[in-house]
């Protein structure tokens, strides 16, 4: 075995872990917390009609990402997904810079989500604050290190509960629903009970229309554990992106028309409050409780995103090389765990608000240089093998560049801090790169890294 094989033999994942029905539930316990809470608050930028124009746009991006995703996962299907599709198509400081970008909304979103956690669990239990961030950790890294088939059966059983909860809420409002509700939020001058705070609000409103999808662009970090990856990675990641749009449309729509805007806007359990003013008080204290399963369910399944992004990020050799090696189990123990004792000190911090905002401004940076990946492989590889091709092509992904730009100006007409932070992140990261990482790659191109991959890989099942 060549030195560069025995290296990618101590970093290898289990293959064949993950059909696409796993993967589409990968990708649907990603997003499902923000069904929960988080979106409504858009309401209370924009007004419901405001919000809604919102939220078609981003629903346009995200869909025109993830069907450009599903042709570049299934043409490259490794563990890094947007690193590796933009190596590919950027070479390494453009992967590197996409990697960046992932990384900070990966690793920073799961800090925020414990600290909602750890909301909900004081109002259960009167139990708040590090204690129970250290045992959320804890629980579900342990979980992850003992393998990937393991964890994946766990997040599919926490993620359907959090769906369960949704339809539930869904099916009772339905006799409830009140088209006046729709608009009860009284205008500013000038502006129309539709969108009672004109387009600036519709601007301020897109990181919250965000939070309806936000992350289910992660499934394709799955590909090197996929049973099929040309297959089952498209097919996984298309599917939760259409019942995403579905339970989108269901709390947007059934909610407020049951509860009205102005409710909505403010609510930090918007389910429970709107099953509650329409009498379901016990429907609403199941929801209550299924509302933690969500919340656990993204921070469950991204804990898993952001192993699999480090991991080959160090595989690469843009972070530390030992942060790639796996257990017997092929899980990334120290990707698991380094990124967590980070976000843990970062979840002591409380700013649950403003880390996630700072996760969108990476997310936003991200599907920009992903879109642009897509276009730019149409255009130097046109004859590369794809499986699965985007329809509508480049049109498609030119679609969710523009769509994603947009985004991110809105975050910054949401909250200049976070702008600004995650700004800083990524000039600390491009220093890293130019000082340490860019001299300590193992491949100097993503067709070399591939081809050590594949080579490693047959030599593995010959053996």
């Amino acid at each position: 075995m060549t030195i560069e094989n025995e290296y990618l033999a101590q970093r290898q994942l289990k293959r064949g872990a993950a059909g696409w029905i796993l993967l589409a539930g990968l990708g649907i316990s990603y997003v499902i917390s923000g069904d929960f809470a988080g979106w409504n608050f858009g309401i209370g930028q924009a007004g419901w009609g405001g919000f809604v124009i919102a939220a078609v746009l981003m629903g346009i991006m995200y869909l025109a990402l993830v069907l450009s995703l599903a042709e570049m996962s299934a043409a490259i299907p490794a563990a890094g997904g947007g690193y590796s599709f933009a190596r590919q198509a950027m070479g390494p400081f453009g992967g590197f810079l996409t990697g960046l970008a992932v990384l900070i909304e990966y690793s920073l979103a799961p800090a925020a989500i414990v600290i909602f956690i750890g909301s909900a669990v004081n109002e259960l239990i009167g139990i708040d604050g590090p204690i129970v961030y250290a045992l959320f950790y804890l629980a579900f890294v342990g979980i992850h290190i003992l393998g990937v088939g393991e964890a994946l059966k766990v997040m599919m059983v926490i993620s359907g509960l959090a769906v369960l909860a949704i339809l539930a809420t869904g099916i009772a409002l339905v006799p409830e629903f009140n088209s006046a509700n729709l608009f009860d939020i009284e205008p500013t001058l000038g502006n129309s009970v539709a969108m009672p705070f004109g387009l600036y609000g519709v601007w301020a409103a897109l990181p919250f229309a965000m939070w309806l999808f936000l992350a289910v662009e992660g499934v394709p970090l799955a590909a090197e554990e996929a049973k099929d990856p040309a297959k089952d990675v498209p097919k996984g990641i298309i599917a939760a992106m259409i019942f995403l749009l579905f339970t989108a449309v269901l709390v947007v729509v059934l909610l407020t028309g049951a509860a009205g805007a102005q409710v909505m806007g403010e609510s930090a359990v918007p389910l429970v409050d709107a099953l509650n003013m329409n009498e379901y008080g016990k429907l609403a204290t199941f929801v209550n409780v299924l509302g933690l399963a969500g919340l656990i369910a993204s921070f469950f399944s991204i804990i898993y995103g952001y192993s699999r992004l480090v991991f080959a990020l160090s595989r690469a050799g843009y972070l530390p090389k030992n942060l790639s090696l796996t257990s017997k189990r092929k899980s990334p123990v120290r990707a698991l765990v380094y990124p967590a004792v980070l976000g843990f000190i970062i979840s002591l911090s409380g700013e649950g608000d403003l880390i996630l905002s700072m996760a969108v401004v990476g997310a936003t940076i991200s599907y920009a240089m992903m879109s642009w990946s897509h276009i730019m492989l149409r255009v130097k590889q046109p004859d590369m093998p794809r499986p699965y091709k985007t329809p509508g092509g480049m049109i498609t992904s030119s679609i969710s560049l523009v769509l994603s730009l947009i985004a991110l100006t809105g975050v910054y007409a949401y909250d200049v801090r976070a702008f600004f932070f995650t700004l800083i992140l990524f000039a600390i990261g491009i220093a890293y790169y130019l000082v340490v990482s860019r001299h300590h790659l193992v491949a100097k191109s993503a067709e070399e890294e591939f081809a050590l991959l594949s080579q490693a890989q047959g030599e593995l099942d010959a053996a």
